[in-house]
Formats: structure tokens, sequence, C-alpha cells
């Protein structure tokens, strides 16, 4: 959101420079995000000199060229090469001295030179009024009035030039009472007038207006749910025509093109006071009749920008006396009523819409304006008609019109402002430091928030309407917060905490301990939008009212939304990645479920690229499925989850295994499928796991948190050499050698497998390593033979395995 400096001094009277305003607007949530430079004419006219033309000579070298002698005053004489066909001695004319910048419409700008043209020196130029930005007029050069315009003079000083400093606004949503000039200023003013520094404010009001005559209109509100407020207002004998410079102006600073005077106003008003109000052309009003209602569904309607749009039956609807849509209120007027150069007699509009309807409409129909974003966000109700008011007078003085009759109005029940108890006690907690309470008041006051009754450690206050966001006891405290000052909170030297026993039952304490574990292994964490496209429509859930095609369905997997991700950071070069996220996916319920829809939580894990990065002392190695694995090995050993390892079949992965818990999927993981990658246009290997947390978390093992020295007794590693057939797996074994009973059997690991010449057909060779530990004592010889028979001997009898020396 743009904000004119200029603009906002008509309501804020300081002495800060724009720097400083910028400053202060950041410190209360108003987060200035830059500040730019305006000027009415670009260059300012700087260096633009009125003088005479003393002598006019055929060019000798150049046939649509003329040599003069230019008087700059002071008894400076220039010579400059011209090529206006209307230049002749004797003339008054604007010249760009050397140094001058000429700017083009967009910006760019050459710099005056001296040269040589054509073998003639030329010390500067004669300009055009296209070439000042005075107009598109580049006829020939501007011919100045002698009378009225001094030799010598700078050009600027017979222009009133505007410079202006225009904040950038990055404006939060839940602002809504800072969607203007006027909103800004009252925000502003709060700080200044309880920080010890100077401004004035004073606020705005509704005009008396005098009305001549009457109107034969009639106003219908058809449902006042839709329509709480809305206010008309008819305008006779308009003169329809540009609108004078400084309205044009302060629009254009904004980044708004001025239209007509009507419009101009409107636009005035809306971002002046934060009211969106909308004019229509008066006689094409059948029955000279506004009904604000709804229409059938299918109505084709046709609005300003020339499109027919077929109207859902939800939109709040302006209409005549014949039920003809005229607007689609709150978002966008129509082709056919609105205001042009022909138009005599105009009906003002100011009104306060429903939010959701206006947001479900604008939406709906894919519009965005500037009356919409303020209507769907909710503007204030008491503004309505305060803004009108200043509208029609703004209008009368620029068109010539008169007010016929009475305003239209109608407000059936008065919207209420906020009723809060805040508690001193609850600030101190919130702030951590104590305010005092007369400081408290001084601040709501400031707030426009209203002490209706001092009670016990507190106040009951009415919050004005106007702030919407501000309905609970915190949102009074963040108001207070943001005004007191931020900056003002001292962070403590020193911190005092209790360890406390964590909750093995609280799911974000897993979520936590498992994200910590990832970041410590090189991982970032990322969050996608839960909206999504889908190829498959099987059992996605499809949202009733979709942004857009590409955001209709809940995501049926994370794992489209990691690839999104990863083909991002692959086309910017960044091709080593680990990323991870936490949320929900959705699917339709089998039929006969007693919900219709189902979601659950997952951890995401997504690995590519090389899984170590590129130094002198290690060659290039590739992430691979056993590193995946590994990682979420490391997550699972937090839970103390026994599990068994399967393989699976899953269209998203080319080789796939699951981690098996209580008779239920609790890990998928494996390489991505060839196709998903074409999908995203991935040329390397990705590998993806997908845990289900609230099986990890019922799952997980509830023990207390233990301690134990290090044991003084070194490990004992045994290896064994086996013989085995190839369809056996190294879990198979690794099962087995869990099983033994002996509590000295501490790690099992595979460091070797091998395959080929020398084996007997269908076999293969797993080398197993395997460390023992007495944290007693020193483990004696016959302990470990015994303990090695036993895996032996397990093994010998359940995969049929031969020892190899």
């Amino acid at each position: 959101m743009k904000i004119s400096n200029n603009w906002l001094q008509d309501y804020i009277k300081t002495e800060l420079k724009s720097e400083k305003i910028g400053e202060f607007l950041t410190d209360i949530g108003l987060e200035v995000e830059g500040i730019e430079k305006f000027e009415s004419i670009q260059g300012s006219l700087e260096g633009i000199v009125v003088s005479k033309v003393l002598t006019c000579e055929k060019h000798p070298n150049a046939d649509k060229l003329k040599k003069t002698t230019v008087d700059v005053g002071n008894g400076k004489i220039l010579h400059i090469v011209c090529g206006a066909p209307n230049v002749e001695a004797g003339q008054t004319v604007p010249v760009a001295t050397v140094g001058t910048r000429i700017y083009d419409k967009t910006g760019n700008f050459f710099q005056i030179k001296e040269a040589k043209i054509r073998g003639e020196v030329s010390q500067g130029m004669i300009c055009a009024e296209d070439e000042l930005g005075l107009s598109d007029d580049h006829g020939g050069i501007m011919v100045l009035d002698e009378a009225k315009y001094e030799v010598g003079s700078n050009f600027s000083e017979y222009f009133e030039l505007v410079n202006d400093d225009v904040f950038e606004i990055g404006l939060t949503p839940n602002r809504t009472d800072a969607m203007s000039h006027y909103g800004v200023a009252r925000d502003l003013h709060a700080y200044l007038s309880t920080n010890q520094q100077k401004s004035q404010f004073e606020k705005i009001s509704p005009v008396s207006i005098e009305c001549e005559g009457k109107n034969n209109f009639t106003l219908e509100i058809e449902d006042a749910e839709l329509t709480p407020r809305y206010i008309g207002a008819v305008i006779e004998n308009v003169n329809v025509a540009e609108s004078p410079s400084w309205l044009k102006d302060r629009l254009k600073a904004i980044g708004l093109a001025p239209i007509n005077n009507v419009v101009d106003c409107t636009n005035y008003i809306l971002h002046g006071l934060g009211q969106p109000l909308h004019a229509f052309d008066a006689d094409k009003i059948a029955d000279q009749k506004i009904k604000v209602g709804t229409v059938k569904e299918g109505t084709k309607f046709t609005t300003l920008d020339g499109v027919e749009r077929t109207l859902k039956g939800s939109e709040i609807i302006i209409k005549d006396g014949k039920d003809n849509p005229m607007c689609i209120a709150g978002v966008f007027g129509g082709a056919e009523s609105g205001v042009s150069g022909e138009t005599k007699t105009i009906f003002l509009e100011s009104a306060y819409f429903n939010p959701v309807a206006i947001r479900k409409a604008a939406k709906s129909h894919g519009l965005n304006t500037d009356a919409s974003f303020r209507f769907e966000r909710g503007v204030d109700p008491h503004m309505t008609k305060t803004a009108i008011t200043h509208a029609i007078k703004l209008i009368l003085e620029l068109t010539g019109g008169n007010l016929a009759g009475e305003l239209l109005e109608e407000y059936p029940k008065k919207i209420e402002d906020h009723y809060v108890i805040i508690r001193f006690s609850k600030i101190e907690q919130i702030l951590g430091t104590k305010i005092h309470r007369e400081k408290v008041k001084e601040i709501l006051k400031a707030l426009e928030i209203q002490v209706l009754n001092e009670i016990q450690n507190g106040y009951e206050i009415s919050v004005p309407s106007y702030r919407a966001d501000v309905t609970r006891e915190i949102d009074v405290i963040e108001e207070i917060l943001r005004i007191y000052g931020y900056n003002k909170i001292d962070a403590p030297q020193k911190f005092s905490f209790t360890p406390v026993k964590l909750d093995s039952n609280d799911q974000d304490e897993l979520e936590n301990s498992w994200a910590r574990s990832l970041q410590s292994l090189g991982f970032n964490e990322v969050m996608n939008n839960s909206l999504t496209s889908v190829k498959d429509e099987t059992d996605a859930v499809k949202l009733l009212n979709p942004l857009s095609n590409d955001l209709a369905f809940m995501r049926k997997s994370l794992m489209e939304g990691l690839l999104q991700n990863a083909v991002y950071n692959i086309n910017r070069k960044n091709q080593d990645i680990k990323f991870f996220e936490f949320g929900k996916i959705y699917h339709k319920s089998p039929a006969g479920s007693e919900k219709k829809y189902a979601e659950r939580k997952q951890l995401a894990i997504l690995v590519t690229g090389r899984n170590v990065s590129e130094n002198w002392l290690q060659p290039k190695s590739a992430t691979s499925f056993y590193d995946l694995k590994a990682y979420v090995k490391v997550l699972l050993q937090k839970l103390g989850i026994d599990y068994k390892e399967t393989a699976i079949s899953d269209e998203r992965f080319s080789d796939a295994l699951a981690f098996e818990a209580a008779g239920k999927i609790l890990v998928k993981l494996g390489k991505a499928a060839p196709q998903m990658l074409k999908d995203f246009d991935i040329d390397q290997d990705c590998f993806y796991a997908e845990i289900e947390l609230e099986l990890a978390q019922l799952l997980r093992v509830k023990n207390e948190l233990k301690f134990k020295d290090i044991p003084k007794f070194n490990k004992i590693r045994r290896d064994l050499a086996l013989l085995i057939d190839k369809n056996i797996t190294y879990q198979e074994l690794y099962q087995t050698a869990k099983k033994n009973k002996s509590p000295f059997i501490k790690t099992i690991n595979l460091f070797d497998v091998y395959e080929g010449k020398n084996l007997p057909e269908g076999k293969k060779s797993y080398a197993m390593s395997f460390e023992l530990l007495n944290e007693e004592k020193t483990l004696e010889e016959k302990e470990i033979s015994e303990v090695m028979d036993s895996l032996i001997k397990s093994f010998q009898k359940e995969f049929n395995a031969e020892l190899r020396s």
C-alpha cells in the first residue's frame, strides 16, 4: 500500500522528516518497505531557463537543422543547433542548459552535453512540451508569451510543482483501520502523542451540505444482513471533466491514473478516508429506484472492464427499479451505468457490506479491486456517512453540481463497538514489565479506545468498530505494546529456568525432537501449501470454492511439494538437498466409514545430490537409498519402537521399503520413480520417506529418562562370515541375532557382502560384526565363545548357514 507524505500531512501536522516517520510507522507495525520520491514533473524542470532566440539561420551542413544564438540571461549567449520547424528569431523559449536531465515517460533520461552537430557547436536544447513532461505535444518547440516570462528566470518558477515522499507499507491483512491516509495518520498520532513527539490530529466528522429541492429516488435493501448500512445521494448538473492538477498529482503519487473529476473524487475519498464509494449515471437507473440484494444464478452482467460475467446468485448486487444489475456491490461497477463525459446527474453510493459476501464474490469472479480489498476485510461502518458527505462537498466544488434532496439512508441495526475487559496483571504478564496505569489509560485514549469503567485490577473498555481485529483482551494488550513501543521492553540480563520432564504424550514434543535431530544432520525444514492440483481425483478432497484450478484439492501426499521445492533449488544450482516437512495429508474415507474425509499427519523427508560436500580429501559421493534409511533409523531409535522391514510396491517409488510396527505401516521410503521425476523435470535421483506421526506417537516407548556411567571396560568385537542362500536378507539375520538372550550383545553390523566366483551357485557371503560388553567386569574368553556359539547355532538352524574360514 502506498501512502503519500503530502497527503498524510492533511490529517496530521508534524515536523518530522519522511525517514523518521517511516521509522516510527515500522515501529508500530505499519512496516515501511521503502520510500520513493514523486515529482509531478520528472526532474522538476531543473536546469530549464527562459531564453530569447536572437538569431536563427539555416545549418550549413544539414537541410532540416538551424543554427541559433540564444540569450539565457545575465548577458550569456549560447549557440544551439535546433531541428524544430517552428523556431524563429525573436521567440521566447525554454532552454535546457548543459547538465540538465531530460526524462521520457518511462523515467529514463539523457543529459544535455555540449556537442558538435554536423560540425556546428550546440550548447543546449530548445525544448518542446513533451520533452519537459508538460504534454504529449511534439509538433515543435514551446513558444512562450514574452509578457509573462522573464528571460533568464528559472522556468520552474511558473509552475506549481509537487515533490513528495511516498511510503510503501507492507500492510498485514488484519489492519483494515490503516488502509487509508487518515487511518495511518490516526495510528501515527497515537504513537507520537504518547511518546513525547509533537503532532496535531483532528478527528474527521461528517460535513453539513445544503441541498436544493428534492429527488424522486427511492432505496430498498432486500437483506440487512448482507447490507447493514447504505447511504445514497443524488447530485445534479455535474460537469464531468478533467480533474485539477492537485487532485491528479495526489492520485499519481500513489500510482493511480486520473480518469475524470467524479471518479477521481471517489478514489480520493477511498484512499484518503478508507471508505469505498461508487458513482452511477443517475439517468440510467430505471424507475429512479436503487435496490440492493441478489439476482438469480446465471444472470449475465457486463462489468466496467467490458467482460460479460455469469453471476452465481450469492453476490450482493446493486440493481435498478427493474432488477437490472448495475454493480457487483463492493467489487466492480457495471459498464452500462458508469459515469461518462455525457453524465449530468450522478447517484453516489457509500455503504457497509457483509465482508464474507464481498470476499466470496471477489474470489469467485477473480476480481481484486481497491474496494473489495477493503470491504472484504471490514471497513469502518461509522465512516460511511462521513465519507459520502466529504465526497459530495468535493464533487460539488469540482463539477459545479448541486445536491438534490436529502441523503437516502438505511441503517436498521447499529453496529456496536467491541466490549472488552483488560487486566493489569495480564498486561504485566504478557509484556514482562510494568506500565503505569495512567500510561495505559493514555495509550487507550490515543487509540480512541474508551474506558467505560475502572474495575479492580483493570478496565472495562469499548473498542471502536473500525478495529475489526481487536475483540479480545490479548488483542488490546498487543495494541498497548505496539504504541508503548517494542523497543522499550528490555531484554533480561539473565534467564532462570527449571528443567521439566517432557510429556511423552505430547506430539509437539516429538516433532520438535525430530526436527532438532534432522537439523543437526544438515536438513532444512520447508512448509508447503495444503492446497494443490492432482492428476488422480479418485480419493482426493476437492474444495467447494477453490481460488484457482491449481489450488482446487487438498494434498494427498507431501511428496509432490518436496519435489517442487527440490526442482526450485536444483534450477538455481543448489543440487545437494536435504529437506523435511511436517504436514497433513487428506483423503476421502472408504465407503461405509463414519467420517466422509480422513486426514493424517506425516513427517516427510527428501534427499538428493551429494551426501558429502565436495572436498580434496573425499571424492564425489552421491546420496543413496541407504543414506535415507539411516536418517529414518536415527529418528526411530529415539522412540524405542520394534519394527520389521518389508519390501512394498508403490507407484511413487521404483524401489520401496516399509517399516511395519504393531501390524501397521509406520514408514514408507524409497527411490522416487522415474515418471515422478520426469513430471517435475528433475534429472537426478531423489530419495523420499514418509513417517506416520500419530502412529509413531502412539507406539513410542514411554520410558523415563535414565543416565548411566560410561562403561569402565572395553567392548570386544567378533566377526562371522556366513555362507547363506541368496534369498536371505540381512534384516532376517539381524532379527535372529536380536532375539539372542545374551545381555552382552551391544551392536550388530553387516560390513561385507560377497557374491561371485569360488562360491557355490545360489549362495552369497555375509560378513557380520558383533560388539560384546559386560559393564561389570572384563569378559572372559569362555563367555565370549558361549555367545558366539549361540549365534552360530541360531543362524544354522534358521537359515542353514555355513561358516566360512
